[in-house]
């Protein structure tokens, strides 16, 4: 009786011991693959940058801001060997960390399909007025901006975007692109400078 349950034992044992070995063997050669495709393909993460920008009202009164922002954005697809589609993206932007505004960069009826190495516009118009409840320090803070004739705005991007090697085409990716601009209103371009083109840092 002890001769069979030694026997049993050992044969789960001899079973574990190739379920492990099948499994480690499976997990090297995926690690392999991924290795191997990673090196020839090469894939990188596409570059965004602010190109434009021109704010012709963003007047704040009675806790509410009145505004209109167009910027331009440039996307740049670095790699050799994969295309990008730009199948949606959403902007939304920030004053003081309070959103005041949103729009649809990309839908549906403006998408694009980007090729290896190229670098294509895209613009987003951000209008009218949103109540905007600041404190007294965030209101000094306003008023020195409009002072110096320029406002630090940020604009966050929600992208939903794919990839395509050959004829193969990935699921939907969801990166997050932010840019903190340093944005003049247009009446006093020539006295703050101007606006100056921001790299955006891309997220995924």
């Amino acid at each position: 009786m002890a001769d069979k349950s030694f026997r049993a034992r050992g044969c789960c044992c001899c079973l574990f011991s190739l379920l492990w070995k099948l499994l480690v063997a499976i997990i090297v050669i995926v690690g392999l693959a991924v290795l191997i495709f990673w090196l020839i393909v090469q894939p990188r993460s596409f570059k965004f940058y602010a190109s434009e920008a021109q704010l012709t009202q963003f007047d704040y009164d009675n806790n509410t801001l009145r505004y209109n922002l167009v910027l331009n954005f440039t996307a740049r697809n670095p790699n050799k060997k994969l295309g990008i589609y730009y199948d949606k993206v959403q902007g939304v932007a920030l004053y003081q960390d309070e959103r005041f505004g949103n729009t649809d960069v990309i839908t549906f009826r403006n998408s694009f399909r980007q090729d290896k190495k190229t670098t294509d516009p895209m613009s987003g118009v951000f209008s009218g007025q949103q109540l905007l409840p600041l404190d007294a320090l965030r209101v000094s803070q306003y008023n020195e901006d409009k002072l110096a004739g320029a406002y630090d705005i940020d604009v966050k991007l929600n992208f939903r975007i794919r990839f395509r090697l050959g004829d193969f085409i990935t699921g939907s990716y969801r990166p997050k692109v932010k840019c903190g601009l340093k944005v003049p209103l247009s009446a006093n371009e020539t006295t703050s400078g101007g606006f100056q083109p921001t790299k955006c840092r891309v997220d995924f």
